[in-house]
Parts: C-alpha cells; sequence; structure tokens
C-alpha cells in the first residue's frame, strides 16, 4: 500500500543529532528513512518503531546511485530531504588528495546526486530540502581544510539547489559551531570550547530540531544558511 504519512528522508543518522532528530520527526507523526554507513545496534530499535534504516556507501557516486535507486523503489514521494551525513578527517600530508576527495564526495557529491535525482519525488504541497553543513565553512579551518572546504562546497550547492528548484521546492542550510559534546571530552576541552561563543552553553541536539522543524513549516524561506553558533561570529 502506499505510504500515506509524510516521508521524510534523512542522510546518516544512525547517531548523535542526525539520530536525534530521525526520533523526533518518528514522533511527529512522519514516516523517516534514514541512511547509515556501518551497522549499529540502535537499528533494531530504529526499525522496530517503523524507521526504515538503509545501508549506503556515500564515499562512491556507485554508492549513492545505489542509495538512489531504493528510495525510488520503496517511495514515489518524499515531503523533505535533510543531508546530515557526514565524515570527519584530520588533513595529512601523506594523503591530502584522498582526504580531500573523500569529503568533497560524502558532503558535496552525494547531496548533489540525490538532490538532482529524487527531487522529482519531492511533490507535496510543501517540500524542502535542508542541508547540515558547519560552522567552519564560513570560516576555515587550520587543521581540516579539506572538512571545511568540503562543507563550504555544501553551502553554495544550497544557493543552486534553492534557484534550481524554486519555487516548487525550498532549499535551505543549517550550519551549527558546538552542539553538543562527545562522552570523551574532558572538561578542559570542553570549557574552552564554550568559551567560544556569546552565549557560552552547549545547547544540545533539539537546537538543530528547532530550527529543522521551523524550516519545514515556513512559507518563505528558501536560499539560505541558518547559524546555530551561539554569537560565536562575534567573539574577537
Amino acid at each position: 500500500m502506499p505510504e500515506s504519512k509524510p516521508v521524510i528522508l534523512i542522510t546518516g543518522a544512525a547517531q548523535r543529532i542526525g539520530l536525534y532528530c530521525a526520533k523526533a520527526l518518528n514522533r511527529q507523526d512522519h514516516k523517516v528513512v534514514i541512511s547509515y554507513r556501518r551497522q549499529r545496534p540502535v537499528l533494531d530499535t530504529l526499525t522496530e518503531k517503523g524507521i526504515d534504516c538503509i545501508q549506503a556507501d556515500f564515499s562512491t557516486a556507485a554508492g549513492v546511485e545505489a542509495f538512489i535507486d531504493v528510495i525510488r523503489q520503496r517511495y514515489p514521494r518524499l515531503r523533505a530531504i535533510i543531508h546530515n551525513a557526514s565524515d570527519w578527517k584530520t588533513d595529512s600530508d601523506q594523503c591530502q588528495a584522498e582526504i580531500f576527495a573523500q569529503m568533497m564526495a560524502v558532503h558535496a557529491q552525494a547531496p548533489m546526486l540525490i538532490n538532482r535525482q529524487l527531487a522529482s519525488l519531492l511533490c507535496t504541497d510543501k517540500s524542502d530540502i535542508i542541508h547540515l553543513t558547519d560552522y567552519v565553512a564560513s570560516t576555515g579551518s587550520s587543521k581540516h581544510m579539506a572538512y571545511a572546504a568540503s562543507k563550504a562546497a555544501l553551502e553554495n550547492l544550497t544557493l543552486s539547489f534553492a534557484r534550481l528548484l524554486a519555487p516548487k521546492i525550498k532549499v535551505n542550510a543549517i550550519a551549527p559551531a558546538l552542539i553538543c559534546f562527545n562522552e570523551g571530552d574532558d572538561e578542559a576541552y570542553r570549557q574552552k570550547a564554550l568559551q567560544k561563543s556569546l552565549l557560552r552553553i552547549e545547547p544540545g541536539e533539539q537546537e538543530v530540531m528547532r530550527t529543522i522543524t521551523w524550516l519545514l513549516e515556513s512559507d518563505y524561506v528558501t536560499g539560505r544558511i541558518i547559524a546555530l553558533d551561539g554569537g560565536r561570529h562575534l567573539k574577537f
């Protein structure tokens, strides 16, 4: 039978922010579809909740195409696509070209191919594409140049797709700075990170979810990069 609930696709949603948002959207009575890279115990729980979990390799064009084919086979229409899939590698003198290619593949090539080929499924009264980028896309990074450049490419794709897909589909990006710490982050690191913003807090994954909800409900926002940085851009 055709899916009656609005379908929201979230890439890379088996951990952290993506996982939080997948669960939240599921509770809001959306049909949630996620991609994941590696098998994790939490996937069984998500499946029990009715979340469709699809393994995908976004590091190659072939992997992205295979994922797109699965989505097309299972879902005739989508309410929204949220690009959260991400990778993180420190620049290395030994494999700079490889790392740059990997970062661009996951953060720019995969969203571009998915948007191009699945935009025709975004045919509800309100349709959205949301890119999760990063604060460093606008500032650069001395240790993660490839990562920062690839996230900047995704922000530029936000502008291009907003032009291309208007007026039917809204396309926006969310650029977080610190959202939540990792379990292994020590107290000294936490305090140093908190001092980088004016508000000096760890806002938590719910801050991203609130922004996603706002964008989904908006009728008049497209082609924007929404900064979630606690005023970090004003610190000197």
